[in-house]
């Protein structure tokens, strides 16, 4: 079972969003997927009851969530994704201690280069594996747009592992999640969707470097 928590202490940053639209992404895929909805603003949770579908469960808060990543896993949930709160401890390190892989969602903007640092302290004082993704990006035109290219930068002089592709900033997405679907489920052949289900094959392959690596220290133990 893969763990992946979105975290980041800025408000706004997406986690919620992206955890909606990759979740919808993996339902399409017949993946087997728990969202866990750890943030009391609760977004995640009315996307969902928006949305009144079966294939895609979810479960509302951040107690006991040892106990509930036991139960998804003899129920055989192949994914867990969980949104958390715009803080940096308490119940988000809990939620990053479980992780497999933290994805931090970040804006390109001072304040959000400011703000995921806390962020990544946390999951370094874990050991755990994480990445910034660079969301609500202006589009390109040809390049990154200089934002993102100063946000790059930023995320490299820190040392921080950070997804060589973009999620835009575009309608389709807010519409998609305004009528409980994800960007793929809306239009397939969109730029979103397609941005999405970059991001998904760039995860499964971090996962699958992640576990290659356990099971090389596993070996050598």
């Amino acid at each position: 079972m893969n763990v992946l928590v979105f975290a980041s202490r800025k408000g706004g940053s997406g986690k919620s969003t992206l955890a909606a639209h990759l979740g919808s992404y993996m339902a399409e895929h017949s993946r087997p997927t728990l969202l866990i909805d750890a943030d009391p603003q609760g977004s995640l949770a009315l996307w969902h009851e928006v949305r009144g579908a079966r294939n895609l469960p979810l479960h509302v808060g951040s107690k006991h969530l040892g106990a509930t990543l036991a139960n998804a896993r003899r129920d055989g949930v192949e994914w867990v994704l969980i949104d958390t709160a715009p803080i940096a401890e308490g119940s988000v390190a809990e939620a990053i201690w479980h992780a497999d892989l933290v994805v931090i969602p970040m804006r390109p903007g001072l304040f959000d280069i400011d703000a995921v640092q806390a962020t990544i302290q946390v999951c370094r004082d874990l050991k755990k594996p994480y990445a910034v993704v660079i969301n609500a990006a202006p589009a390109k035109n040809g390049s990154d747009d200089p934002m993102v290219t100063d946000a790059r930068g930023a995320m490299q002089a820190l040392d921080v592992p950070t997804w060589a592709g973009q999620i835009t900033h575009s309608p389709e997405l807010s519409l998609s999640l305004a009528h409980g679907a994800g960007a793929n489920e809306l239009s397939s052949r969109s730029s979103g969707s397609n941005e999405i289900g970059n991001l998904w094959r760039s995860l499964t392959r971090s996962f699958d470097a992640i576990a290659a690596m356990t099971r090389k220290h596993a070996q050598s133990a």
